[in-house]
């Protein structure tokens, strides 16, 4: 996968929460779709294409699909994100994202 991909998936804002969220634990669609406040379907629709990414994984338990993250590099990228918008912010220089 090409770095400019992961960014544009990991800058799409549904995303970056699923993935922030999905740290260091696992969700199914629903207890996602419940925090983020969305339909299932359109939680749904964003894990497939993190999973296609391989930026996160899933197992299956009974009928039950958890998932949780798959590269910790990706990972370090939005902690440094994070951080510089942080930064920037606390500088007065506009607000975090």
């Amino acid at each position: 996968m090409a770095t400019t991909q992961i960014f544009k998936l990991i800058g799409d804002p549904t995303r970056f929460l699923i993935l922030h969220m999905l740290e260091n634990r696992e969700l199914n669609v629903n207890a996602i779709a419940d925090e983020l406040q969305l339909e299932q379907s359109a939680v749904s629709h964003q894990l497939r294409k993190l999973r296609e990414a391989k930026l996160v994984k899933s197992r299956r338990i009974g009928k039950n699909i958890l998932y949780s993250q798959d590269d910790s590099h990706v990972y370090d990228i939005l902690h440094l994100a994070v951080e510089h918008a942080r930064h920037g912010f606390e500088e007065g220089n506009g607000e975090p994202d």
